[in-house]
C-alpha cells in the first residue's frame, strides 16, 4: 500500500515534468489573440486581445451587469528582460481610474507551455482554438479566491465560401465495399477532380478523376472514380514519404473556420494509401496513422479504381493522446472540404498532384497547411 501511495503521489509531478516549457516570447502566446466573450461576477464579459507587435500585446476588458458597464480594464503583456510581464489598470464606468496615475497591477511570468501561460496570480489556459479559461487570484477580506473566466472566441463570420457544394443526406447508409451500387449514389451528380496543383499537364489516358458525396448522422461519405494507367505503392512503411505513392487525399475542416492546420487539428488532411492505411501530420510534426477515422474500400478493374469512403468527423478539440468521440452531423452544417489525388508513374516522387478546387498563385500545394483554400460543403436533407 505504501508503494501505491508513493506512485500516486508522484504522478502529478511526472506529468508536470513532461510538459514542455516554451520560450518567454509573445509569439508563443499568440493564440490569446482575438475577441472573447464569457460570464463572470454575475454579468457578461468581453476581452479583446491584439496580435503581438512592437514587443507587446494589448487588451481591453469590460464587465456588463444588467445591460450597463460595471468597469473596464486595459491590459498589456510586454517582453521585458527575456521574460513577459502582464500589467493592467482598472477604470469605472465613467472611465475614472481605480489605480493612481502611475500605478499598475503587475503579474510577472512564471512559465509558458503549449496550452498555458502562467503568471503570478493569473493563468491563461487554451481549451481549443475557440475556447480558453483565465484563472485570476482575487484577494477579498484577507482571503485569496481564484475566479474562473470561461471564454469563447468570436470567429470571423465573413470567411469566404469557396466552391459551394450542397450534399444530400443518404436515404440509407452506403455499404463500404467499393462497388458503388447503393441508393446514396444513384441520383448524385459526379463532381470533377481536375485542378493541377503540382507537376506538368497530364494526358487523359494518364489520369482522370471525379467524385460524389453524401452523408448520414455519423459520417460523410465519398465515392471517387480514378482512372490511372499506373498504380504505385513502393513505400512499405506507411509513414515514409506517403505522399509520393499513389493515394487519395481528403481534406476536412469540420467547422468551416479555415486557417493554418499544418501540425494541429484545426483541419485534417487524410492520405488514403492503396493498402488502406490513412496518414496525416500529427502535433509532433511527424506522420501518424488515423485509420480509425476512415473506413475505405477500393476496387480496381483495368485502369479504373473505385474508392468508397466513410469519414468520421472530429472538431479542433481532438487530442491524439485521448479517446475522442466522432461528431453527430445535422442538416445545414457547413464544412471545409477538398479532394486530391497523388499520381506517381514509377518515379522517385509523385509526378502530379490533382485537386478538386482551383487555387490562386504559383504555389498551389497549400491544402496540407492552409484550410482557407478548401471548398465549402453544405449538408442538406
Amino acid at each position: 500500500m505504501k508503494h501505491l501511495v508513493f506512485i500516486l503521489f508522484l504522478i502529478p509531478f511526472i506529468s508536470s515534468a513532461q510538459e514542455k516549457k516554451l520560450e518567454p516570447k509573445l509569439a508563443n502566446i499568440s493564440w490569446i489573440t482575438g475577441t472573447w466573450h464569457g460570464e463572470a461576477f454575475g454579468g457578461v464579459t468581453e476581452e479583446i486581445w491584439s496580435e503581438p507587435s512592437g514587443g507587446s500585446m494589448m487588451a481591453t476588458f469590460k464587465l456588463i451587469n444588467d445591460g450597463k458597464v460595471t468597469f473596464y480594464e486595459i491590459e498589456v503583456i510586454r517582453e521585458i528582460e527575456n521574460s513577459l510581464l502582464l500589467q493592467l489598470k482598472h477604470f469605472g464606468a465613467d472611465l475614472k481610474g481605480w489605480e493612481t496615475k502611475d500605478e499598475t497591477v503587475d503579474f510577472p511570468l512564471k512559465y509558458i507551455t503549449e496550452t498555458k501561460v502562467v503568471f503570478e496570480g493569473m493563468t491563461f489556459e487554451k481549451i481549443s482554438k475557440t475556447e480558453m479559461n483565465i484563472y485570476v487570484d482575487i484577494e477579498n477580506k484577507g482571503k485569496t479566491e481564484t475566479v474562473t473566466f470561461n471564454y469563447k472566441k468570436k470567429l470571423n463570420t465573413l470567411k469566404p465560401i469557396n466552391q459551394l457544394i450542397t450534399v444530400k443526406k443518404a436515404p440509407t447508409k452506403p455499404l463500404i465495399n467499393g462497388i458503388a451500387d447503393d441508393a446514396a449514389w444513384a441520383n448524385n451528380l459526379w463532381l470533377p477532380l481536375d485542378q493541377l496543383w503540382l507537376g506538368n499537364p497530364y494526358a487523359k489516358d494518364d489520369f482522370s478523376g471525379r467524385y460524389k458525396l453524401s452523408w448520414s448522422e455519423d459520417a460523410l461519405y465519398l465515392l471517387a472514380e480514378i482512372k490511372d494507367d499506373i498504380l504505385v505503392d513502393t513505400n512499405a512503411d506507411p509513414l515514409m514519404a506517403w505522399w509520393d505513392d499513389d493515394c487519395l487525399e481528403i481534406f476536412i475542416d469540420e467547422d468551416h473556420s479555415g486557417g493554418e492546420h499544418q501540425f494541429n487539428h484545426n483541419a485534417f488532411a487524410y492520405h488514403i494509401a492503396l493498402d488502406g492505411n490513412v496518414v496525416d501530420m500529427s502535433t509532433t510534426k511527424k506522420g501518424k496513422l488515423f485509420n480509425s477515422h476512415i473506413e475505405s474500400q477500393r476496387v480496381t478493374n483495368g485502369n479504373t479504381t473505385i474508392w468508397e469512403v466513410k469519414i468520421s468527423l472530429y472538431n479542433d478539440t481532438y487530442k491524439e493522446d485521448k479517446e475522442n468521440t466522432p461528431l453527430t452531423i445535422v442538416p445545414g452544417k457547413l464544412m471545409g472540404f477538398a479532394l486530391a489525388y497523388c499520381d506517381n508513374d514509377k518515379s522517385k516522387t509523385r509526378e502530379n498532384f490533382i485537386g478538386s478546387i482551383p487555387v490562386e498563385g504559383n504555389d498551389k500545394n497549400k491544402g496540407w497547411i492552409d484550410a482557407n483554400i478548401f471548398g465549402t460543403l453544405k449538408l442538406i436533407n
